[in-house]
């Protein structure tokens, strides 16, 4: 089974208008199209849907976190929680505050920077700043612009950041990652006459299309199986979906790296009977491109974001698997509000004059943006893992939901 796709940008998806890429991009895209099409005539026709998302997202100078284009922000094709809002990082001071391992944090993936540059200033305005704030970031390109943000806003602390290349060993404190696992490659199956196909990436006319064959992966089938017994998958075919297998291999190396930690998982998702519920029978994968939305993974390749939700519960098994605890599972809306966000609003109401009004107001709208269920409150979920930590933590008080896991 094939689905014709235009292998060039086109300003059109499944109906959705999108605007037009600039003569720049679509050069750009052309290139990291060509690295795409040398793969699949190396690997005899066809890809997995995996390894192009690897590519589009992750190939060095050329891949959408690697080159050089804006991402977030008003200017890029995204909002995240702490472009939105500092409030969202005060929050999280918070949260690192109620353990007793602040000393030294670990940020995955800090994007543009800002949530560092959130929970620096927080922690420095209660003279409370950490011995170590450690940056992993894979993406040369982001570092320069995390480095360049957090000299500006932090000049007197930039010497004691660090860039890790690799996950550290033996580390002892908080780890963050916000957003950081639905960008993860996913594996794209189709549930079809009780028969699992994975899905490829194929190259038809010099046009990129999907392709699907029965798959011999035993990972793959047997996670289906798994599926079959606890959800509905099978009630529905054809069933589309993904599994974020990168993920969960992900969070069994950071429990091997971690000494004693408590780790924070930020992201948009589902509990396991949710995530693969029958009227959700097309997956989750979506792209994003200035700030539209749509499920079309094969056009601006390398020039707009491919994302898929994340099954907490696959995340909670790796976690546990790997010695870990799962120490509290929320929404992100009462997440913050177990921290306190309104506290911090009614902070700024006490603000003078018409400037403090104009923080107040913008403020507000910034928790809502936070907190309701059409905005980010609901859709994304906040999970957390400890080793080697007996204490509690804070944010997960009111509507700990860990028994839908």
């Amino acid at each position: 089974m094939s689905i014709k796709q235009p292998s060039l940008p086109s300003s059109r998806s499944h109906g959705r208008e999108l605007p037009e890429p600039s003569e720049e991009a679509i050069s750009h895209s052309q290139q990291i199209l060509d690295v795409i099409k040398t793969s699949i005539q190396q690997a005899d026709g066809r890809i997995s849907f995996q390894q192009f998302m690897q590519t589009a997202l992750f190939e060095p100078v050329l891949g959408y976190y690697r080159c050089g284009t804006e991402k977030f922000g008003a200017m890029g094709d995204f909002m995240t929680a702490p472009e939105s809002s500092l409030l969202f990082g005060q929050c999280l001071v918070r949260f690192i505050q109620s353990t007793n391992t602040a000393n030294n944090i670990l940020e995955v993936g800090a994007g543009s920077g800002r949530l560092a540059v959130s929970i620096l200033k927080a922690l420095a305005a209660q003279s409370a700043l950490p011995e170590s704030y450690y940056i992993l970031e894979l993406s040369a390109e982001l570092r320069e612009r995390q480095r360049q943000n957090i000299q500006v806003e932090l000049p007197e602390y930039i010497d004691q950041l660090v860039w890790l290349d690799a996950l550290p060993d033996a580390f002892n404190g908080v780890v963050i990652a916000n957003e950081l696992l639905d960008a993860m490659p996913v594996t794209r199956f189709k549930l079809d006459n009780s028969q699992v196909f994975e899905e490829y990436v194929v190259c038809n006319e010099d046009e990129l299309s999907f392709s699907y064959k029965p798959t011999s992966d035993q990972r793959l089938l047997a996670r289906i199986e798994v599926l079959k017994q606890k959800t509905s998958i099978a009630e529905t075919e054809p069933y589309h979906s993904e599994v974020n297998f990168i993920a969960q291999d992900w969070i069994r190396s950071l429990a091997d790296g971690i000494e004693s930690a408590v780790v924070l998982i930020i992201d948009y998702g589902y509990p396991r009977n949710a995530y693969y519920h029958l009227q959700r029978h097309m997956g989750t994968l979506m792209c994003h491109y200035q700030h539209r939305a749509h499920p079309d993974p094969l056009i601006l390749t390398g020039i707009q974001d491919i994302t898929a939700h994340i099954d907490f519960t696959a995340m909670a098994d790796a976690a546990l698997e790997s010695g870990m605890e799962v120490v509290g599972f929320t929404t992100q809306a009462h997440f913050l509000l177990n921290l306190d966000l309104l506290g911090l609003l009614d902070a700024r109401q006490q603000e003078t004059g018409q400037a403090g009004l104009r923080n107040y107001f913008q403020a507000s709208g910034e928790v809502k943006r936070l907190t309701l269920p059409g905005e980010m409150g609901e859709s994304f979920k906040v999970m957390a893992f400890s080793k080697n930590y007996q204490d509690d933590v804070a944010g997960f008080e009111q509507h700990d939901i860990r028994h839908l896991l």
